[in-house]
Order: C-alpha cells, then structure tokens, then sequence
C-alpha cells in the first residue's frame, strides 16, 4: 500500500509507504495523494490533515528510475515528463488551496520534490534528525518546480543558497529560515504534531476555512489591495454563526459550542 490513512479526533493521517522507492512523488504515489486530499477536502469529519512517511526518507522527490525509463519512448520522455510536471504542479496546488490545513510530519530526509512537498505544506514539524535540499543542481535538473514553493516560504537568499548549491541542511537551519515550525525529538514528532493538530481541530471549521484561503490570496496583492480584501473577508467572517458564538462564548467565559457555519 503506497498510501495508508487513518482518522482519529477530526485529524485526518495520510501516511506514504513505499521504504523501497523512498516515498518517492511517482505517478502513481502522486495519483494517490490527490486522490486523497481531494476527498479529505469535502469530508466533514475531517478538519485538519497530517502528511507523514514511514521510513528514513519523508520523501525523495520524483523517481528518477521512471524518469529514465520515460526516455526510451518515441519522444524521448517529452510527453510524460510534462503530464509528471503538470501532475506533481497540481498536487502542491492542491495543498494550498485544500480548505483544511495540512501539517508535514517529517521523520526523515526530505529532498527535490519532497522539499517542494514539505514547503507546500501549511506547517511542517519535523524530528531533529530530519534533512532538506533540493539537490537538482547536482544531477543537471535544477529544482525548478520545488523552487516555487520553496522561494514562497524562506527569504530569497536562503531560498537560491538550497537551489544554487544542492547541500542538504539541517532540522536546526531549516527552522531558522522558515522551511519548518519546529523540530523535536524523533520519538517525540508525532506527539507534537498531533497536539498540534487536536489544538488546530479545536477551532471552527468554518473559521479555518476563510482564513487559509485569505491567508494564500492577501499574499498575492499590494499593501493596498490586500487590506482592501481582508476587510471584505473579515466582514464576511463576522456576520458567520461561529463567529456570534465565539465572542459570545469569550464574554461569557465559556467553550464556544462551533456549528462550523
């Protein structure tokens, strides 16, 4: 099974589960991701999503046997290696715009598309031991589509020092530029994520819902333009159920009973 999922307090566990192949992004182990995802999008029991791997590889980015095999068509590859780019593209796509967030739990090395997938990610915890690189440089295929979501996510120097030199860094540095939220013990990760996550499911669904979209869309726009936005989002937020309740719920001094509209 390339993929396994489980479900457990709204928090929804995808676990990718090919040791032999690195949890490598194939067509088939992207087909199932989306698959997914898409489904765990419009679950209603589902409010937060966990992207994790067995293994001592989160993920070693597109496989490179299917790659080279691709050549021997008529086209040289031409025709697959566009539909594994357009595919691997609409996979990230589909992370950001998922209305659920999604956490990366990283126990291991996460490299090329495997950063890409870790950076695409809403928040991604990882375990001490865990590594990062977009290595393409070194094989003559620079990490071009990993580059979007990476340059997205740390600063621009940090960004083309990962691109331009292939090395793989650290738990400790990938927190330091933004590429994680944090790193811990690896026998402690996957209780920290799901405290994470329980605390992230605690709030309304509705509320996450508007946020992360808003969130991906301000980013896009000019100072002006974004608060513009934010102001109509914020106004739209506050004529919401949840969001009577909640403050209710504050001034009263009580959990707020969400209704997640």
């Amino acid at each position: 099974m390339l993929l396994s999922e489980t479900i457990d307090n709204n928090i929804m566990r995808f676990t990718m589960n090919n040791l032999e192949n690195r949890n490598a992004l194939s067509a088939s182990m992207m087909s199932h991701l989306i698959e997914a995802i898409t489904l765990a999008s419009v679950d209603k029991d589902t409010k937060v999503i966990v992207l994790a791997a067995n293994g001592t590889v989160f993920c070693a980015g597109h496989d490179l046997k299917e790659i080279t095999e691709a050549r021997n068509a008529d086209d040289e590859g031409e025709a697959y290696y566009r539909k594994l780019f357009n595919t691997c593209s609409s996979l990230m796509q589909l992370i950001v715009h998922c209305p659920k967030p999604v956490i990366a739990e990283i126990s291991g090395t996460a490299t090329a598309a495997g950063c890409q997938l870790v950076a695409s990610c809403d928040l991604a915890i990882a375990s001490n031991e865990a590594k990062f690189a977009t290595p393409g440089v070194n094989i003559g295929l620079f990490c071009s589509t990993p580059m979007v979501a990476l340059s997205r996510n740390v600063a621009n120097k940090h960004a083309m020092e990962m691109l331009l030199t292939g090395d793989l860094i650290h738990a400790d540095k990938a927190k330091e530029i933004g590429l994680i939220n944090n790193h811990v013990d690896n026998n402690l990760l996957r209780e920290e994520v799901n405290n994470l996550a329980k605390k992230i499911a605690s709030k309304s669904a509705m509320t996450l819902k508007i946020g992360k979209k808003a969130f991906y869309e301000q980013s896009k726009l000019d100072l002006e333009q974004a608060y513009q936005f934010t102001s109509e989002v914020m106004l739209d937020n506050m004529l919401k159920d949840d969001a009577k309740e909640g403050i209710n719920a504050f001034i009263e001094k009580r959990d707020p009973e969400w209704k997640d509209k």
